[in-house]
């Protein structure tokens, strides 16, 4: 007998240590994946001299060619979502992922605008999986009370991709060049797609799929965009994370060369300071909404977000600018709450269409924004060197700011709501 449950204890202690090693290797391959869409979206803002005096680009064109990742990346969620609920981010992170390294090989080789383009386009729809899918697998290997907590964590740790792309790239530019630098990226890329292929299991042992028998796309689809509470929080998602990824994917590196006038490694210091600011963010947000509500949290955050959008638009002295960068990214990095929030609005089996249903606001606030801002500043006329006049940027954070703070005043009537 005492033999018996001697065995039945180290049965169970097995299988817990075997499910915990299970949920720790799919948290870190989803996350490694997560880091390099993170590098991709972020690397032009490090580049972008380079960019301009090799391919002659203005800010119109810089901006377009950018948030070209962005437009991709929205363009895909959607039919994304049906797919990871149909056949799960096992199957369709690593597919797409594979379309980036094409992407990645495209831009290392572009011999002009148009190629840069393409390889932009095809990065960012490669990573259109990796975000959701992230989610919606943790929607399976983790429990409904720590998602909110696991998906901080998976953006907070992938995020630090943007520091990758701050200061090291300076570095590795200075050393390789960009185009060597994005043909390592391609290769980096398809390995870890492999490993997430092999490796990765859409739900714990014991546990079957339910992609077979999903709500049929078009229905759920119906059912996520006809709940108002939906249409509430997609304007914030296109001002909080849109504006995010626009400024820290972009426009971030300009503005420290051309109001502050900084050489490219301190704009590699600066942007690492607001890369850092956001993973610190995306790390906390989790824990807080956890405990504090995902709404109160939202509420408070966006409000910080936006007067720090407003200060930047007043030019300040260099080291106070830092520090608005610095809460910029962590006021900012609060946005993957408005996914987890939508997360907990709908059934399960619903988890991609839903989130994807709402990111796509976001990462389409992210490409228009890139975009709109480049045309914004393109209207001031630069100077002999290329760089555009302070007002520029001031026009620009104070449009960004205004919408933000409208969107704000839309989401408030969801605290009263379920």
């Amino acid at each position: 007998m005492y033999k018996t449950t001697c065995h039945r204890v180290v049965f169970v202690l097995l299988c817990f240590f075997y499910s915990a090693m299970r949920r720790l290797l799919i948290f870190i391959l989803f996350t490694s994946a997560y880091f390099l869409s993170y590098f991709y979206r972020s690397a032009n803002a490090v580049i972008t001299p380079d960019l301009t005096a090799e391919m002659g680009l203005n800010a119109a064109q810089l901006g377009l060619m950018t948030s070209l990742f962005f437009a991709a990346f929205a363009g895909v969620q959607l039919p994304v979502g049906v797919g990871l609920d149909r056949w799960g981010a096992r199957w369709v992170t690593p597919a797409l992922m594979f379309v980036t390294v094409i992407g990645s090989v495209c831009f290392a080789l572009a011999p002009s605008f148009a190629w840069l383009a393409l390889g932009r386009a095809l990065m960012g729809g490669g990573m259109g999986g990796v975000l959701m899918g992230s989610l919606t697998i943790f929607s399976q290997w983790f429990s409904s009370a720590r998602f909110a907590t696991a998906s901080g964590l998976l953006v907070g740790f992938g995020s630090a991709g943007a520091l990758a792309a701050a200061t090291p790239l300076v570095w590795l530019n200075q050393m390789v060049g960009w185009r060597a630098v994005f043909g390592a990226g391609a290769f980096i890329t398809a390995v870890l797609a492999l490993l997430i292929l092999f490796l990765v299991r859409n739900t714990p042992p014991g546990v079957p799929w339910m992609g077979a028998t999903a709500v049929p796309g078009v229905a759920s689809l119906t059912r996520v965009f006809r709940d108002d509470r939906v249409w509430h929080i997609i304007p914030l998602a296109f001002f909080l994370g849109g504006t995010l990824l626009a400024f820290q994917g972009l426009w971030a590196g300009p503005y420290l060369f051309d109001v502050l006038g900084l050489n490219d490694v301190a704009v590699g210091n600066g942007l690492l300071i607001l890369s850092g600011g956001a993973s610190l963010g995306y790390l906390v947000s989790g824990w807080l909404s956890d405990r504090l509500g995902v709404k109160r949290v939202l509420v408070t955050v966006v409000v910080l977000f936006v007067l720090c959008q407003f200060a930047l638009a007043l030019r300040p002295s260099l080291y106070p600018v830092l520090v608005l960068y610095g809460l910029l990214g962590f006021f900012g990095g609060f946005n993957v709450m408005v996914l987890a929030q939508t997360r907990q609005m709908f059934p399960l089996q619903m988890t991609g269409q839903a989130v994807t249903a709402v990111n796509l606001f976001g990462i389409g606030g992210a490409f228009l924004q890139q975009w709109w801002l480049g045309l914004i500043i393109k209207q001031f006329p630069p100077d002999l060197a290329g760089k555009y006049p302070p007002q520029a940027y001031t026009a620009a954070l104070l449009f960004t700011a205004v919408c933000g703070l409208l969107a704000w005043l839309w989401y408030l009537p969801l605290l009263k709501k379920g």
